[in-house]
C-alpha cells in the first residue's frame, strides 16, 4: 500500500489536472494555478506550483497554510488523513486497501463520517456508466466537476434485502465546503436512472 509521502508524489505528476479537478474555479498562470481558497473559491491568494522538484506544493498567502496535494484534498473535501489517501488513490485509480481494520471501524450509517467514507471511495466521473447518464440528459461538463462521483456497487436498502447498484454521486456541502451528506441517483447499466420502486435512503 503507498505511503502518503508517494501518493503526494503521484499526485504532483500530473499537478494541474488534480487542481482542474479540486480547485475548478482558478486558471492557470505561468508555473502556478491561482485560486481563492482551499475550497476551491475564486480569487488570486493560493497558488499550486504546477512544474518542477516542488510540483504540487501550494501557498495560501492569505492564511498562511501550505502543504502537498494530498494536504489539499484533504481540506478540500475536509477528511481525514486517512480518507484523503484514499480519495487520492480513487484520483490515480490505484486499488483501495482492503483490511479488517477499515471493515472494524465502520461508521453510522447516514453520518457525515460515512458519506465522506463512501465519497472517498467513489472515482472521477470520466469514463464511467455516470458519465454517460449526464450526457444523455444533455450534461456535458466541460472539466471535472469535484462535487459529483461515480461508484460501481452502491449499497440500497430494498424491502427484499439490500442491493448493490451503480450510482451518481453528488456531494451536499455546507457554506464551508465541508461534506455534510450525499445524494445518490442509482443507475442501470447501461447508463439510465435504475427502474426502482421507492425512494432509497436520504
Amino acid at each position: 500500500m503507498e505511503s502518503a509521502g508517494e501518493l503526494s508524489r503521484r499526485l504532483a505528476r500530473d499537478a494541474e489536472a488534480i487542481c482542474r479537478q479540486f480547485l475548478p474555479n482558478g486558471r492557470r498562470q505561468g508555473r502556478y494555478w491561482l485560486v481563492g481558497d482551499v475550497q476551491g473559491h475564486r480569487g488570486r491568494s493560493l497558488y499550486v506550483r504546477l512544474t518542477g522538484p516542488r510540483a504540487g506544493s501550494w501557498t495560501d498567502a492569505a492564511t498562511g497554510e501550505h502543504g502537498d496535494l494530498l494536504d489539499l484534498i484533504a481540506l478540500n473535501r475536509g477528511l481525514s488523513t486517512r480518507d484523503a489517501m484514499a480519495e487520492a488513490r480513487a484520483v490515480l485509480r490505484l486499488p483501495l486497501p482492503v483490511s479488517g481494520t477499515v471493515a472494524a471501524a465502520m461508521a453510522p450509517t447516514g453520518s457525515p463520517e460515512a458519506c465522506r467514507r463512501l465519497f472517498a471511495a467513489s472515482k472521477p466521473l470520466p469514463g464511467t456508466v455516470a458519465e454517460r447518464y449526464l450526457a444523455r440528459r444533455g450534461i456535458i461538463l466541460p472539466y471535472p466537476e469535484p462535487a459529483l462521483r461515480f461508484h460501481p456497487r452502491c449499497h440500497r436498502r430494498e424491502p427484499s434485502g439490500t442491493i448493490s447498484l451503480p450510482a451518481l454521486i453528488a456531494a451536499v456541502t455546507d457554506d464551508g465546503g465541508h461534506l455534510t451528506g450525499l445524494h445518490r441517483t442509482w443507475l442501470s447499466p447501461d447508463g439510465d436512472k435504475a427502474a426502482l420502486d421507492r425512494a432509497g435512503p436520504p
